[in-house]
C-alpha cells in the first residue's frame, strides 16, 4: 500500500501551537537580512498561516505568499492573509512542494516541519536555490525524531498482526529526513553558503494523553486518514497506541515531557562580486 496523503485538522494542530512555532522562531533568527527592497518570500507548507505571519513581523514591507495542498489548512489560513500594517502582503495559495518551483525569484524560500513529507525532498534543492534572488535565502526545519518513541511505538503497531495488512506502507520511516551532515552536504556548494544544526526540545505538554493529543495533529494522520471510513477500526488502534504511550511517556506532576528533535537548515546564495 502506498503511503497515505493525510487530511488534517486545522484545530487539531492549532491545540500545541506555541510549541510548534518555536522551532520556527529559532530558523527565523538565522535568516540573515534579505537582498529585496521589499522582499519576496514563500512559505512552504504554511498550515493554518500561524507562523507565516510571522515572517510578516520580521519584514514588514514584504510580499508573502504562503503554499500548502491542504485545502483545510489553506481555509483556515484565509483569516490572515491581505495588507500587511507597513506596506506589505500576506496571501496564501495552493501549492505541492513535491513539484513548486518558483516562478520569480524569491529573496527568501522558507519551510516549517513540511519537507518530512516530500520523498526525495532534497533533490529539489537546486530548484529553488537557482530561483532564489543573488543574496538570497532557503531556510527550513524538519522533526529529527523518527527513531523516538512516539514514532517507532506508531510503526510497530501499524506493522502488527492485527494492522499490518491494512496500514503496510502508510507511515513514513526513519529515512523521512537526511541527517544534519547530508543536509550540509546537499546544500553548501560554488556560490552557496549553508547552516545545519539540531536542537532537541523538551516540551513539556499539559492535559490527559497530551503526547497523544499532538501526534493526533502531525504524525498520527496518515493512520486517521486511512481508518477513516472504519470508525471502529481507527478507535481502536487509537486505543492500543494510547496504551504504549503512556508507558513510554509518563505523566508528571506538572505535565508530560515530550523530548522532540529537529534539524535546521539555512542555505544562503552568494551575491556576484564586483
Amino acid at each position: 500500500m502506498p503511503a497515505t496523503a493525510p487530511t488534517w485538522d486545522p484545530a487539531q494542530y492549532l491545540r500545541h501551537a506555541g510549541h510548534r512555532a518555536r522551532p520556527f522562531t529559532d530558523l527565523l533568527a538565522r535568516v540573515p537580512d534579505l537582498p529585496g527592497d521589499p522582499p519576496r518570500i514563500a512559505d512552504l507548507g504554511c498550515g493554518p498561516g500561524n507562523v507565516t505571519v510571522l515572517l510578516a513581523d520580521r519584514w514588514p514591507t514584504a510580499r508573502v505568499t504562503g503554499y500548502d495542498n491542504s485545502p483545510r489548512m489553506l481555509e483556515r489560513a484565509q483569516e490572515h492573509a491581505g495588507p500587511t500594517p507597513r506596506g506589505g502582503h500576506l496571501d496564501f495559495a495552493p501549492a505541492d512542494a513535491r513539484t513548486w518551483t518558483p516562478d520569480e525569484p524569491y529573496d527568501l524560500v522558507i519551510s516549517n516541519a513540511t519537507l518530512q513529507w516530500i520523498p526525495g525532498h532534497a533533490e529539489r534543492f537546486p530548484d529553488w536555490i537557482d530561483r532564489l534572488a543573488p543574496g538570497g535565502t532557503l531556510a527550513f526545519q524538519v522533526p529529527g525524531n523518527f527513531d523516538a518513541p512516539s514514532h517507532r511505538l506508531m510503526r510497530e503497531l501499524a506493522h502488527s498482526r492485527r494492522w499490518r495488512d491494512r496500514l503496510a506502507g502508510v507511515l513514513r520511516h526513519d529515512d523521512a529526513v537526511l541527517t544534519p551532515e547530508a543536509y550540509l552536504a546537499r546544500l553548501t556548494g560554488p556560490g552557496r553558503t549553508a547552516d545545519v544544526w539540531e536542537t532537541t526540545y523538551v516540551h513539556l505538554l499539559t492535559g490527559d494523553d497530551a503526547v497523544l493529543d499532538w501526534v493526533k495533529g502531525t504524525a498520527l494522520r496518515p493512520v486517521l486518514t486511512a481508518l477513516d471510513d472504519e470508525p471502529e477500526a481507527r478507535d481502536a488502534f487509537v486505543e492500543e497506541y494510547r496504551t504504549v504511550l503512556r508507558a513510554a511517556y509518563p505523566a508528571g506532576a506538572h505535565g508530560t515531557p515530550f523530548p522532540f528533535r529537529r534539524v535546521f537548515a539555512v542555505a544562503r546564495k552568494e551575491e556576484p562580486r564586483p
